[in-house]
C-alpha cells in the first residue's frame, strides 16, 4: 500500500484541521453540550468537506476524521460520511444519488445508521420496517437513518417518516443519541446482495480513523502538560514511568492508524477487505481504550477535572470502543471469519 496521501487528500486534511482547530475550541465544546455545532458544520459544508468525500474516498475520509477526532468537534460527520454520503455514492441508483448527495453534501440532510442492528429489524414485502434500535448515534440531528434487516438488507429511512419514533438517549460522549423505534416505516432500498457488509466495513474504518485522532489529541494535551508541570523542581515529562507510559500510548495510537489506512486503502482500491476493517476496529476499541486512560492518567489530579479538554477525549474513547463493538466481540467475529476462509481454502 502507499501510505502518502494524494494531493486532494491531503489539502482536505489540511482545510479541516484548519476550521476544527479555529471553531472547536474547549468553550465552544462546553457550549454544545450534547448536540451538534450548528456553526462549525456549516462551515464544514460550506467548505465542501462533506461533498469532497465522494472523491477523496474512504482513505481521504479517515484523514478527515483523524483531524475531527483530535479537537472531539460536536458535528455528526462520521456518521453523515459513512452513513450516508459512501453508501449512496456506491450503492445508489442514479435518482437517489442526484436527489440525496447534494443534500448531504450541503448540511440540508443528516444521516446516520443503525448500526450494529444484530437483526433487530424486519421488512415487508412492500418495504416497510419494524424493530428497535436502542442506540444510534446523532439520531437527534439525522433527517435519514441507513436500517439494515434481518435479511442483511439496506434501508433509508426519514426520521420524519409516518411510523418512525426517536426518542433522547444519553451516551458517554455527547453524540446527541436516540432510541430509533419504527412501526411499520416507509423505506427505499439502497445497494443490493453484499451492500450491507461493504457499508459495515467502511464504517467499522471511518470510526476507526476517528479514534486515532481522538487518540493523538489526548497524547498531545498529556506531552503538553507533563513538558510545562514540574514536580520537585523538574518537569514531569522527565521521570521515566511517565515517558513509557507516553511512548506505549505513542504505538498504540499509530497502530489504530496504520491499520485504518490500510483497511481504507483496500477498500478504495476494490480489494478484499473485511479482516483488516475489522482488525483496525479491534485496535481501534481495544487500544483507543487504553490511550484515553493513559491520557487521563497522565494528567494527575487534573484528569479527574471532568471539565478538564482531556476528559472529553477519554469520553469519546469509551464511547468508541463501545460503538465499534468492544474488544473481544470485534476479535471473535474476526477469528470466525478467519476460520471459514481457512475451512473453504482446505475445502
Amino acid at each position: 500500500m502507499d501510505f502518502h496521501p494524494t494531493e486532494e487528500q491531503a489539502a482536505a486534511a489540511g482545510l479541516a484541521a484548519r476550521i476544527f482547530t479555529d471553531l472547536a475550541t474547549h468553550e465552544r465544546l462546553a457550549a454544545a453540550g450534547t448536540g451538534s455545532d450548528a456553526e462549525l458544520w456549516k462551515a464544514l459544508t460550506s467548505a465542501g468537506l462533506v461533498s469532497a468525500v465522494e472523491d477523496v474516498g474512504l482513505l481521504g475520509l479517515v484523514l478527515l476524521l483523524e483531524e475531527q477526532g483530535r479537537t472531539t468537534a460536536q458535528v455528526p460527520y462520521a456518521a453523515t460520511c459513512a452513513y450516508g454520503v459512501l453508501p449512496v455514492a456506491a450503492h445508489g441508483s442514479p435518482e437517489q444519488r442526484t436527489r440525496l448527495l447534494p443534500a448531504l453534501g450541503s448540511g440540508e440532510a443528516v444521516a446516520t445508521g443503525a448500526f450494529p442492528a444484530r437483526g433487530r429489524f424486519l421488512a415487508s414485502p412492500d418495504g416497510r420496517l419494524t424493530g428497535t434500535a436502542p442506540v444510534v448515534p446523532w439520531l437527534r440531528e439525522a433527517t435519514h437513518v441507513l436500517v439494515p434487516d434481518t435479511d442483511r438488507a439496506l434501508w433509508l429511512v426519514r426520521t420524519d417518516a409516518a411510523g418512525v419514533r426517536t426518542s433522547a438517549v444519553e451516551t458517554t460522549a455527547p453524540w446527541a443519541a436516540g432510541r430509533l423505534t419504527l412501526a411499520d416505516a416507509p423505506a427505499e432500498r439502497l445497494g443490493g446482495e453484499g451492500a450491507h457488509d461493504e457499508v459495515l466495513a467502511a464504517a467499522r474504518t471511518a470510526f476507526a480513523g476517528l479514534q486515532a485522532g481522538v487518540c493523538a489529541g489526548s497524547l498531545a494535551r498529556a506531552v503538553e502538560y507533563t513538558s510545562t508541570r514540574e514536580q520537585f523542581g523538574r518537569p514531569l515529562s522527565t521521570n521515566q514511568a511517565v515517558m513509557l507510559r507516553a511512548a506505549d500510548a505513542h504505538m498504540d495510537t499509530e497502530a489504530i492508524r496504520v491499520t485504518a489506512y490500510e483497511a481504507a486503502w483496500r477498500i478504495d482500491e476494490g480489494l478484499p477487505a473485511h479482516e483488516h476493517a475489522l482488525t483496525a476496529a479491534w485496535w481501534a476499541s481495544e487500544a483507543g481504550k487504553r490511550v484515553v486512560h493513559a491520557g487521563q492518567h497522565l494528567h494527575g489530579g487534573m484528569g479527574a477535572d471532568l471539565d478538564h479538554p482531556v476528559h472529553r477525549h477519554f469520553l469519546w474513547g469509551r464511547q468508541l470502543d463501545a460503538y465499534l463493538g468492544c474488544g473481544s466481540e470485534l476479535l471473535a467475529e474476526l477469528g470466525a471469519l478467519l476460520s471459514a476462509g481457512s475451512e473453504g481454502e482446505a475445502a
